[in-house]
Parts: structure tokens; sequence; C-alpha cells
């Protein structure tokens, strides 16, 4: 693009998914293939109100010392609303399936399908995250840069 310059917002989001990509597909040969069951980081439940969350990895990033990268599945049900939420560290979500309305403070409400994605700063108030469908479900990959601990993902407003 001759005369324009790019978006930084949007440099730094397809940077963080490329790196978290290629930590991913490093990873991926020192790790068994498929989902890694971790339940001291996900809460699941097969009750349709909730979302699910399935960790496929969490590592410690060598060159940023304290911080690890998670990638997570994040199931939604059709016409789920999540409530409103912060997480610890950086976020970038991916929409692999389905329709979601994302909001982060009082930013304008987007709508993303397959191949849209957001990025949320550390702390940011996600004020609506929302499927929908009535009859189609959503999925997202989340990838998180957190405190190396592997802990807790998301911080509901309520708790």
């Amino acid at each position: 693009m001759i005369g324009r310059r790019a978006n930084p917002v949007s440099f730094a989001m397809l940077a963080l998914l490329v790196s978290g990509g290629a930590l991913i597909a490093g990873f991926a040969a020192l790790r068994p293939s498929g989902p890694i069951a971790m339940t001291n980081v996900v809460e699941e439940s097969s009750a349709p109100s909730r979302t699910r969350e399935t960790v496929i990895s969490c590592e410690k990033l060598p060159h940023v010392p304290g911080k690890s990268i998670t990638t997570t599945l994040v199931d939604f049900p059709p016409g789920i609303e999540v409530p409103r939420h912060r997480h610890a560290g950086s976020v970038t979500a991916y929409v692999l399936k389905g329709t979601l309305n994302s909001q982060l403070d009082s930013n304008p409400m987007g709508t993303f399908g397959p191949g849209g994605s957001w990025f949320e700063p550390p702390g940011t108030l996600h004020t609506y995250v929302g499927n929908p469908s009535a009859t189609e479900p959503a999925q997202i990959m989340a990838i998180f840069v957190a405190d190396s601990d592997c802990g807790k993902l998301t911080i509901f407003e309520d708790e």
C-alpha cells in the first residue's frame, strides 16, 4: 500500500497472532496431540447455558520472564450471553465458527464471524459477548499472555 500507514493496533494484533501461532507450532512437537486436561485452569460445564473452555496449552515464555501463553478453545452455545468480565493478561480472540457480538468498555459493539478477531488489553472490561444465533453454536480460539502460574484466566464482575 503506497502512501498509507498500517494501523498500529492491527499490526500489534497480527504480531500477537503470528507469534502465538509460531509458539504453538513449536511446542506442538513437544506435546502429545489433542487437548490437554488441566483441571486447575478449565472450568467446564455440560450445561448448555454456559461457555465451555478447553485449554490446549499453557507454556512459559522464555523470552518474557514471569509470563506464559495459554491457548484455549471457547465454545458458545446458541443464544448465550456471557456476564461482564475481565482478563488479567492480554487476549487475542479468533472466531473459528459461528457469530459473536462483542463489546469492550464503552466502545461500539462489533459482530465477528469466522476469521474475525479482536484484542483485549489486560484488565479491559468485556461489557458484552454473546452468540446471537438461536440455533448455531460459536467457537473462538483465545490466546492469553498472562502471569506464569497458568491460573484463572477470566474474572467475572460479580466475583
